[in-house]
C-alpha cells in the first residue's frame, strides 16, 4: 500500500455515467498513476459488464466500463468482479480455494491452484429454506435478524460452501467480515478489506 485509502458513497441506484464520474472523482486525493484496477460487484467479461445486482442490472448491462473509464482517465483499466479481485491478493496459490465477501451483498469466486476459475455468482443460488447466500448474508438480511442470528447463518454457509465446493481454504473478507467474531475452522480465515485494493495490483501480474 502506497497510499492510505480514500472513498466514497455510492448512490443507492447509480447510472453508469454518475459511477464513472465517482470513481474519477477519487483521482485527485491520489498520487501518480500508469495504470487502474477496478472490482465491480456483478459478473464482468472483457471490461464489459453483464449483471449489476445490487447497482442494477437493467441499467449497466452491455456497459462497456472499462472503456468508459480509460477515455475519461487516459491510462489502461482492467475491471473484474470485486470478490475475484480480492481473492487473488488472498489466495495462496494451493488447491481449491474459495474466497467470499460479506458486505451489502455475498460476493465469490474460486481459485484452483491459483488459478481464477469461472464466476458462478453463488449469492443468488439457493442457500436455506427458499433463501439465497445473498438474502441470508447479505446487509439487509443482517440488519433484519440481527448480527447474532446472521453469525449463525455464516456457520451454516461455512458448511455449505464446503459441501458445494470441497475447498481446501476459505477466506472471509468484505466489509462485514470485521463482524465474523466466531470461532472458526481450521482451514477458514478472515482476511482484511485492502485485499481488494491489493488484488487490483495483481490483475496486472
Amino acid at each position: 500500500m502506497l497510499h492510505e485509502r480514500v472513498r466514497v458513497d455510492t448512490p443507492e441506484e447509480p447510472t453508469p455515467q454518475q459511477l464513472v464520474r465517482l470513481i474519477a472523482g477519487l483521482v485527485p486525493q491520489l498520487p501518480r498513476f500508469d495504470r487502474v484496477s477496478v472490482g465491480f460487484p456483478g459478473v464482468v467479461r472483457n471490461g464489459v459488464v453483464r449483471t449489476a445486482p445490487n447497482l442494477g442490472t437493467d441499467r449497466f448491462r452491455g456497459f462497456r466500463l472499462a472503456a468508459a473509464l480509460e477515455r475519461r482517465l487516459g491510462r489502461p483499466v482492467r475491471v473484474e468482479n470485486d470478490a475475484d479481485v480480492q481473492g487473488l491478493a488472498a489466495v495462496k496459490g494451493k488447491g481449491v480455494e474459495l474466497v467470499v465477501t460479506l458486505g451489502t451483498g455475498f460476493g465469490s469466486s474460486i481459485f484452483v491452484d491459483g488459478h481464477l476459475g469461472p464466476h458462478l455468482e453463488l449469492a443468488h443460488h439457493p442457500f436455506r429454506y427458499g433463501k439465497t447466500y445473498e438474502e441470508e448474508l447479505g446487509d439487509a438480511g443482517r440488519k433484519k435478524h440481527g448480527n447474532r442470528y446472521w453469525k449463525h447463518r455464516v456457520e451454516d454457509a461455512i458448511q455449505s460452501l464446503r459441501s458445494l465446493t470441497n475447498f481446501d481454504h476459505l477466506y472471509i473478507g468484505g466489509g462485514n467480515a470485521r463482524l465474523v467474531d466466531i470461532e472458526l475452522p481450521h482451514d477458514v480465515s478472515i482476511v482484511s478489506n485492502t485485499a481488494g485494493i491489493l488484488g487490483g495490483a495483481r490483475l496486472w501480474g
